[in-house]
Protein backbone atom coordinates (compact mmCIF):
# COMPACT_ATOMS: atom_id res chain seq x y z
CA UNK A 1 0.00 0.00 0.00
CA UNK A 2 3.01 2.18 1.02
CA UNK A 3 4.21 1.96 -2.78
CA UNK A 4 1.05 2.85 -4.05
CA UNK A 5 0.49 6.42 -2.43
CA UNK A 6 4.11 6.61 -3.61
CA UNK A 7 2.86 6.44 -7.15
CA UNK A 8 -0.55 8.13 -6.29
CA UNK A 9 1.85 10.87 -5.25
CA UNK A 10 3.68 11.03 -8.01
CA UNK A 11 0.31 11.13 -10.12
CA UNK A 12 -1.15 14.13 -8.34
CA UNK A 13 2.35 15.95 -8.69
CA UNK A 14 2.11 15.28 -12.25
CA UNK A 15 -1.30 16.88 -12.65
CA UNK A 16 -1.02 19.76 -10.90
CA UNK A 17 2.61 19.97 -12.89
CA UNK A 18 0.07 19.59 -16.32
CA UNK A 19 -2.03 22.08 -15.48
CA UNK A 20 -1.33 24.95 -18.00
CA UNK A 21 0.26 22.51 -20.30
CA UNK A 22 -3.37 20.70 -21.01
CA UNK A 23 -6.66 20.97 -22.16
CA UNK A 24 -9.57 21.86 -19.19
CA UNK A 25 -10.79 18.14 -20.58
CA UNK A 26 -7.79 16.49 -20.28
CA UNK A 27 -7.10 18.20 -16.62
CA UNK A 28 -10.55 16.26 -16.05
CA UNK A 29 -9.81 13.09 -17.35
CA UNK A 30 -6.58 12.85 -15.27
CA UNK A 31 -8.38 14.03 -11.98
CA UNK A 32 -10.47 11.50 -12.55
CA UNK A 33 -8.20 8.59 -12.90
CA UNK A 34 -6.53 9.65 -10.07
CA UNK A 35 -10.11 10.11 -7.83
CA UNK A 36 -11.23 6.23 -9.10
CA UNK A 37 -7.66 4.88 -8.40
CA UNK A 38 -7.95 6.18 -4.59
CA UNK A 39 -11.26 5.14 -4.19
CA UNK A 40 -10.36 1.63 -5.26
CA UNK A 41 -7.52 1.78 -2.92
CA UNK A 42 -9.74 3.29 0.15
CA UNK A 43 -13.63 2.46 -0.51
CA UNK A 44 -14.14 4.11 3.00
CA UNK A 45 -13.71 7.55 1.29
CA UNK A 46 -17.05 7.07 0.16
CA UNK A 47 -19.48 9.76 2.02
CA UNK A 48 -22.63 8.11 2.71
CA UNK A 49 -24.98 10.98 2.84
CA UNK A 50 -24.07 12.08 -0.62
CA UNK A 51 -25.94 11.02 -3.80
CA UNK A 52 -22.16 11.26 -5.78
CA UNK A 53 -19.25 9.19 -4.94
CA UNK A 54 -16.72 11.05 -2.95
CA UNK A 55 -13.35 11.39 -3.76
CA UNK A 56 -9.65 12.04 -2.69
CA UNK A 57 -10.15 15.45 -4.03
CA UNK A 58 -13.18 16.06 -2.18
CA UNK A 59 -11.95 15.18 1.02
CA UNK A 60 -8.79 17.49 0.17
CA UNK A 61 -11.19 20.50 -0.51
CA UNK A 62 -13.21 19.74 2.07
CA UNK A 63 -10.14 21.07 4.43
CA UNK A 64 -10.36 24.87 5.49
CA UNK A 65 -7.06 26.45 3.60
CA UNK A 66 -4.88 27.32 6.46
CA UNK A 67 -7.31 26.35 9.59
CA UNK A 68 -5.97 25.06 12.35
CA UNK A 69 -7.80 22.55 15.01
CA UNK A 70 -8.59 20.43 18.08
CA UNK A 71 -9.95 17.11 17.07
CA UNK A 72 -11.23 14.82 20.39
CA UNK A 73 -12.75 11.35 19.87
CA UNK A 74 -14.83 10.38 22.18
CA UNK A 75 -18.30 8.72 23.44
CA UNK A 76 -20.02 7.28 26.29
CA UNK A 77 -17.26 5.90 28.07
CA UNK A 78 -14.35 8.63 28.05
CA UNK A 79 -17.62 11.58 28.23
CA UNK A 80 -16.39 12.66 31.11
CA UNK A 81 -12.62 12.75 30.47
CA UNK A 82 -13.54 14.89 27.27
CA UNK A 83 -15.05 17.25 29.58
CA UNK A 84 -12.15 17.66 31.97
CA UNK A 85 -9.72 18.37 28.83
CA UNK A 86 -12.17 20.89 27.20
CA UNK A 87 -11.63 22.86 30.64
CA UNK A 88 -8.24 22.67 30.95
CA UNK A 89 -7.91 23.41 27.23
CA UNK A 90 -10.94 26.80 27.16
CA UNK A 91 -10.87 28.06 31.58
CA UNK A 92 -6.65 27.16 32.29
CA UNK A 93 -4.77 27.66 29.29
CA UNK A 94 -6.69 29.94 27.55
CA UNK A 95 -6.86 28.26 23.99
CA UNK A 96 -9.10 29.57 21.32
CA UNK A 97 -8.66 27.04 18.69
CA UNK A 98 -11.70 25.26 17.30
CA UNK A 99 -12.88 21.85 18.38
CA UNK A 100 -14.63 19.16 17.03
CA UNK A 101 -15.67 16.31 19.23
CA UNK A 102 -15.86 13.17 16.70
CA UNK A 103 -18.50 10.39 17.63
CA UNK A 104 -19.50 6.76 15.66
CA UNK A 105 -23.28 7.34 16.01
CA UNK A 106 -25.96 8.29 18.40
CA UNK A 107 -25.42 4.99 20.37
CA UNK A 108 -21.90 5.75 20.84
CA UNK A 109 -22.28 9.41 22.05
CA UNK A 110 -26.37 10.61 22.26
CA UNK A 111 -27.42 13.99 21.54
CA UNK A 112 -27.94 14.68 25.12
CA UNK A 113 -24.20 14.34 26.14
CA UNK A 114 -23.05 15.92 22.85
CA UNK A 115 -25.33 19.19 23.40
CA UNK A 116 -23.57 19.07 27.27
CA UNK A 117 -20.38 19.50 25.77
CA UNK A 118 -21.11 22.22 23.19
CA UNK A 119 -22.23 24.15 26.48
CA UNK A 120 -18.71 23.98 27.95
CA UNK A 121 -17.33 27.09 25.71
CA UNK A 122 -17.55 28.53 22.27
CA UNK A 123 -16.64 26.74 18.82
CA UNK A 124 -16.95 23.32 19.68
CA UNK A 125 -18.95 21.48 16.90
CA UNK A 126 -19.82 18.07 16.94
CA UNK A 127 -18.98 15.31 13.71
CA UNK A 128 -20.62 11.60 13.19
CA UNK A 129 -17.94 10.11 11.42
CA UNK A 130 -20.74 7.58 10.41
CA UNK A 131 -21.80 10.50 8.06
CA UNK A 132 -18.37 11.60 6.86
CA UNK A 133 -17.26 8.13 5.48
CA UNK A 134 -18.30 4.69 4.32
CA UNK A 135 -18.41 2.27 7.66
CA UNK A 136 -19.22 -0.81 6.26
CA UNK A 137 -15.18 -1.52 5.59
CA UNK A 138 -14.68 0.03 9.23
CA UNK A 139 -17.48 -0.48 11.55
CA UNK A 140 -16.20 2.37 13.48
CA UNK A 141 -19.22 1.44 16.18
CA UNK A 142 -17.07 -1.33 17.43
CA UNK A 143 -13.57 -0.04 16.45
CA UNK A 144 -12.42 1.77 19.73
CA UNK A 145 -9.48 3.37 19.41
CA UNK A 146 -9.56 3.14 15.20
CA UNK A 147 -12.22 6.41 15.00
CA UNK A 148 -9.05 8.18 15.47
CA UNK A 149 -6.89 8.32 12.47
CA UNK A 150 -10.47 8.59 10.72
CA UNK A 151 -11.64 11.72 13.09
CA UNK A 152 -8.01 13.32 11.56
CA UNK A 153 -9.00 12.99 7.98
CA UNK A 154 -12.44 13.40 8.00
CA UNK A 155 -11.72 17.25 10.02
CA UNK A 156 -12.87 20.36 8.56
CA UNK A 157 -9.31 21.78 10.05
CA UNK A 158 -6.14 21.42 7.61
CA UNK A 159 -4.10 21.24 10.63
CA UNK A 160 -5.46 19.02 12.96
CA UNK A 161 -4.40 18.20 16.73
CA UNK A 162 -5.68 15.03 17.93
CA UNK A 163 -5.83 14.38 21.56
CA UNK A 164 -7.04 11.14 23.49
CA UNK A 165 -9.98 12.30 25.93
CA UNK A 166 -7.87 11.58 28.80
CA UNK A 167 -4.66 13.68 27.93
CA UNK A 168 -3.66 16.81 30.15
CA UNK A 169 -2.00 19.24 28.41
CA UNK A 170 0.51 21.96 30.43
CA UNK A 171 0.94 24.60 27.41
CA UNK A 172 -1.46 26.11 25.38
CA UNK A 173 -1.68 23.80 22.21
CA UNK A 174 -1.09 26.99 19.67
CA UNK A 175 2.35 27.00 20.74
CA UNK A 176 2.76 23.22 18.84
CA UNK A 177 1.38 24.32 15.60
CA UNK A 178 3.61 28.10 15.88
CA UNK A 179 6.41 27.47 17.49
CA UNK A 180 7.41 23.33 17.71
CA UNK A 181 10.37 23.28 14.99
CA UNK A 182 10.15 19.87 14.14
CA UNK A 183 6.23 19.98 12.89
CA UNK A 184 6.57 23.01 10.97
CA UNK A 185 10.19 21.14 9.09
CA UNK A 186 7.87 18.37 8.67
CA UNK A 187 4.13 18.73 8.93
CA UNK A 188 4.08 15.64 11.32
CA UNK A 189 4.49 15.10 14.69
CA UNK A 190 4.36 11.85 17.30
CA UNK A 191 5.30 11.62 20.79
CA UNK A 192 7.37 8.73 21.86
CA UNK A 193 6.12 5.77 24.29
CA UNK A 194 8.54 4.40 26.82
CA UNK A 195 10.92 2.09 27.05
CA UNK A 196 10.25 -1.47 27.60
CA UNK A 197 10.25 -4.82 26.93
CA UNK A 198 13.59 -4.97 24.89
CA UNK A 199 13.87 -8.05 22.89
CA UNK A 200 9.91 -9.22 23.94
CA UNK A 201 8.38 -8.67 20.48
CA UNK A 202 10.10 -10.39 18.36
CA UNK A 203 7.41 -11.32 16.28
CA UNK A 204 6.41 -7.45 15.60
CA UNK A 205 10.00 -6.40 14.85
CA UNK A 206 9.94 -9.36 12.47
CA UNK A 207 6.98 -7.67 10.58
CA UNK A 208 7.95 -4.46 10.77
CA UNK A 209 10.92 -5.34 8.79
CA UNK A 210 9.02 -7.50 6.26
CA UNK A 211 7.00 -4.57 5.37
CA UNK A 212 9.82 -2.22 4.97
CA UNK A 213 12.34 -4.18 3.05
CA UNK A 214 13.33 -2.49 -0.26
CA UNK A 215 12.58 0.84 1.56
CA UNK A 216 14.85 3.60 2.74
CA UNK A 217 14.36 4.47 6.04
CA UNK A 218 13.36 8.26 7.07
CA UNK A 219 15.50 10.03 9.48
CA UNK A 220 13.19 9.31 12.36
CA UNK A 221 13.50 6.30 11.75
CA UNK A 222 17.09 5.33 11.20
CA UNK A 223 16.74 7.60 14.68
CA UNK A 224 14.41 4.91 16.52
CA UNK A 225 15.75 3.33 19.22
CA UNK A 226 12.03 0.80 19.38
CA UNK A 227 13.05 -0.22 15.62
CA UNK A 228 17.02 -0.40 15.98
CA UNK A 229 17.09 -1.91 19.16
CA UNK A 230 13.87 -3.86 20.02
CA UNK A 231 12.20 -1.90 22.32
CA UNK A 232 8.23 -2.82 22.08
CA UNK A 233 6.03 0.62 21.07
CA UNK A 234 7.60 3.31 19.64
CA UNK A 235 4.28 5.70 19.94
CA UNK A 236 1.87 7.31 22.53
CA UNK A 237 -0.82 8.33 20.28
CA UNK A 238 -2.90 10.39 23.17
CA UNK A 239 -1.57 13.61 21.14
CA UNK A 240 -1.04 13.68 17.29
CA UNK A 241 -0.38 16.24 15.42
CA UNK A 242 -0.54 16.86 11.30
CA UNK A 243 -0.95 19.32 8.43
CA UNK A 244 -3.03 17.55 5.90
CA UNK A 245 -2.47 20.43 3.27
CA UNK A 246 1.00 18.66 2.57
CA UNK A 247 0.20 16.23 0.29
CA UNK A 248 2.54 13.37 1.70
CA UNK A 249 1.68 13.62 5.37
CA UNK A 250 -2.11 13.56 4.26
CA UNK A 251 -1.38 10.04 1.84
CA UNK A 252 0.56 8.82 4.89
CA UNK A 253 -2.51 9.34 7.04
CA UNK A 254 -4.66 8.05 4.49
CA UNK A 255 -2.23 4.81 4.74
CA UNK A 256 -2.58 5.16 8.68
CA UNK A 257 -6.20 4.80 8.06
CA UNK A 258 -6.29 1.68 5.65
CA UNK A 259 -3.98 -0.10 8.61
CA UNK A 260 -7.27 0.74 11.21
CA UNK A 261 -10.01 -0.61 8.83
CA UNK A 262 -11.66 -3.26 10.13
CA UNK A 263 -10.25 -6.62 8.24
CA UNK A 264 -6.57 -4.95 8.30
CA UNK A 265 -6.82 -3.80 11.72
CA UNK A 266 -7.83 -7.35 12.94
CA UNK A 267 -5.43 -9.32 10.70
CA UNK A 268 -2.47 -7.21 11.41
CA UNK A 269 -2.49 -3.68 12.85
CA UNK A 270 -4.31 -4.62 16.25
CA UNK A 271 -2.94 -8.19 15.84
CA UNK A 272 1.36 -6.90 15.61
CA UNK A 273 0.94 -3.98 18.04
CA UNK A 274 -1.26 -2.29 20.18
CA UNK A 275 -4.25 -0.62 18.94
CA UNK A 276 -3.48 2.52 16.58
CA UNK A 277 -0.58 3.89 18.04
CA UNK A 278 1.88 2.33 15.26
CA UNK A 279 0.31 2.72 12.24
CA UNK A 280 0.22 6.47 12.81
CA UNK A 281 4.08 6.60 11.98
CA UNK A 282 4.08 3.63 10.30
CA UNK A 283 1.91 5.05 7.55
CA UNK A 284 3.59 7.84 6.68
CA UNK A 285 6.83 5.98 7.01
CA UNK A 286 5.63 3.36 3.83
CA UNK A 287 4.20 6.10 2.46
CA UNK A 288 7.54 8.20 2.00
CA UNK A 289 6.32 10.91 4.07
CA UNK A 290 8.98 13.19 6.72
CA UNK A 291 7.75 12.81 9.94
CA UNK A 292 8.99 14.20 13.56
CA UNK A 293 8.99 12.70 17.16
CA UNK A 294 9.47 14.48 20.15
CA UNK A 295 13.11 14.00 21.19
CA UNK A 296 12.82 12.02 24.49
CA UNK A 297 11.26 8.78 25.03
CA UNK A 298 8.07 8.74 27.44
CA UNK A 299 8.79 9.82 30.85
CA UNK A 300 7.74 10.34 34.04
CA UNK A 301 5.76 12.58 35.81
CA UNK A 302 4.70 11.99 39.26
CA UNK A 303 6.11 11.82 42.69
CA UNK A 304 9.62 10.95 44.43
CA UNK A 305 9.74 7.08 46.16
CA UNK A 306 11.42 7.83 49.83
CA UNK A 307 15.10 7.30 48.92
CA UNK A 308 14.68 10.26 46.33
CA UNK A 309 16.61 8.16 43.81
CA UNK A 310 12.61 7.11 41.55
CA UNK A 311 9.94 9.29 39.91
CA UNK A 312 6.96 7.08 40.48
CA UNK A 313 3.09 7.35 39.08
CA UNK A 314 0.12 6.13 36.77
CA UNK A 315 1.25 8.14 33.49
CA UNK A 316 3.41 8.73 30.56
CA UNK A 317 4.78 12.51 30.42
CA UNK A 318 5.78 13.90 27.14
CA UNK A 319 8.21 17.41 26.73
CA UNK A 320 8.84 20.25 23.99
CA UNK A 321 11.64 21.06 22.41
CA UNK A 322 12.76 23.03 25.68
CA UNK A 323 12.48 20.06 27.73
CA UNK A 324 9.52 21.77 29.30
CA UNK A 325 6.43 19.81 30.14
CA UNK A 326 3.96 19.60 27.41
CA UNK A 327 1.14 16.66 27.80
CA UNK A 328 0.92 13.53 29.19
CA UNK A 329 -1.74 10.81 29.84
CA UNK A 330 -3.99 9.14 31.96
CA UNK A 331 -6.49 11.88 32.95
CA UNK A 332 -6.14 14.65 35.77
CA UNK A 333 -6.72 11.23 38.25
CA UNK A 334 -3.96 9.82 40.24
CA UNK A 335 -4.90 6.62 39.10
CA UNK A 336 -8.23 6.66 36.90
CA UNK A 337 -8.32 2.69 37.36
CA UNK A 338 -8.48 2.32 40.63
CA UNK A 339 -10.20 5.72 42.03
CA UNK A 340 -12.56 8.20 40.07
CA UNK A 341 -12.70 10.70 42.72
CA UNK A 342 -8.60 11.02 43.42
CA UNK A 343 -7.19 13.88 41.96
CA UNK A 344 -3.57 14.80 42.53
CA UNK A 345 -1.11 17.27 41.46
CA UNK A 346 2.34 15.37 40.76
CA UNK A 347 5.99 16.97 42.26
CA UNK A 348 8.57 15.86 39.74
CA UNK A 349 9.43 14.55 37.00
CA UNK A 350 11.84 12.32 34.90
CA UNK A 351 13.52 12.04 31.36
CA UNK A 352 15.68 9.81 30.01
CA UNK A 353 15.43 7.19 32.66
CA UNK A 354 15.05 3.39 32.75
CA UNK A 355 11.60 2.17 33.70
CA UNK A 356 10.62 -0.26 36.30
CA UNK A 357 6.87 -1.00 34.72
CA UNK A 358 4.11 -2.37 37.20
CA UNK A 359 2.89 -6.01 36.35
CA UNK A 360 -0.44 -4.21 35.71
CA UNK A 361 -1.92 -1.16 34.34
CA UNK A 362 -3.60 -0.80 38.06
CA UNK A 363 0.10 -1.28 39.92
CA UNK A 364 2.43 2.27 39.88
CA UNK A 365 5.19 2.23 37.65
CA UNK A 366 8.77 4.04 37.97
CA UNK A 367 11.58 5.69 36.34
CA UNK A 368 14.98 5.44 37.42
CA UNK A 369 18.38 6.81 36.89
CA UNK A 370 17.29 9.73 34.58
CA UNK A 371 16.92 13.31 34.65
CA UNK A 372 15.02 14.34 37.78
CA UNK A 373 12.83 18.05 38.15
CA UNK A 374 10.72 19.31 40.09
CA UNK A 375 7.55 20.39 38.52
CA UNK A 376 7.47 24.03 38.48
CA UNK A 377 5.40 26.65 40.23
CA UNK A 378 3.48 27.26 37.24
CA UNK A 379 3.12 23.69 35.94
CA UNK A 380 1.90 22.64 39.60
CA UNK A 381 -0.80 25.82 39.25
CA UNK A 382 -1.79 24.63 36.11
CA UNK A 383 -2.92 21.12 37.08
CA UNK A 384 -4.29 22.75 40.13
CA UNK A 385 -6.51 25.07 38.30
CA UNK A 386 -7.28 21.83 35.71
CA UNK A 387 -8.31 19.92 38.76
CA UNK A 388 -10.72 22.41 40.11
CA UNK A 389 -12.42 23.14 37.22
CA UNK A 390 -12.57 18.94 36.78
CA UNK A 391 -14.07 19.07 40.13
CA UNK A 392 -16.71 21.70 39.11
CA UNK A 393 -17.66 19.48 36.27
CA UNK A 394 -18.34 16.58 38.25
CA UNK A 395 -20.77 18.62 40.30
CA UNK A 396 -22.49 19.51 36.98
CA UNK A 397 -22.34 15.99 34.97
CA UNK A 398 -23.20 14.29 38.53
CA UNK A 399 -26.46 16.45 37.88
CA UNK A 400 -26.65 15.67 34.04
CA UNK A 401 -26.52 11.92 34.61
CA UNK A 402 -28.86 11.82 37.05
CA UNK A 403 -30.86 13.25 34.85
CA UNK A 404 -30.55 10.77 32.14
CA UNK A 405 -30.87 8.18 34.54
CA UNK A 406 -27.09 7.15 32.76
Amino acid sequence: MGKRLQVLQTWIGASQDLTHQVTPEQATALLDRIDRTALALFPFLRNPTKSFDSSLSHIRHSFTPGSKGIVIPTGQKTFRYACHLIGNLREVLGSKLPIEIVYAGDSDLPSSHRDFISGLGSDIAMVDILQVFNDTPLDLQHGGWAIKTFAALGSQYEQVLVLDADAVLLQAPEKIFDRHKGYQSTGALFFHDRLLWQGAFKRRHKWWEQQLEHHTPSEALVKSRVYNEGYAEECDSGLVVLDKGRLPVLLGLLHACWQNTKEVRDAWTYNMGYGDKESWWFGLELSGAQYTFEDHYGGMLGYLNADKNKTCSFTIAHFDEHDCLLWYNGSLLKNKLINATEFDIPTHYMLDGVWEKGAVKKDMSCMKEGKVKEASKEERKILSNSIEKAKDLDVRIKRFTTLEGT
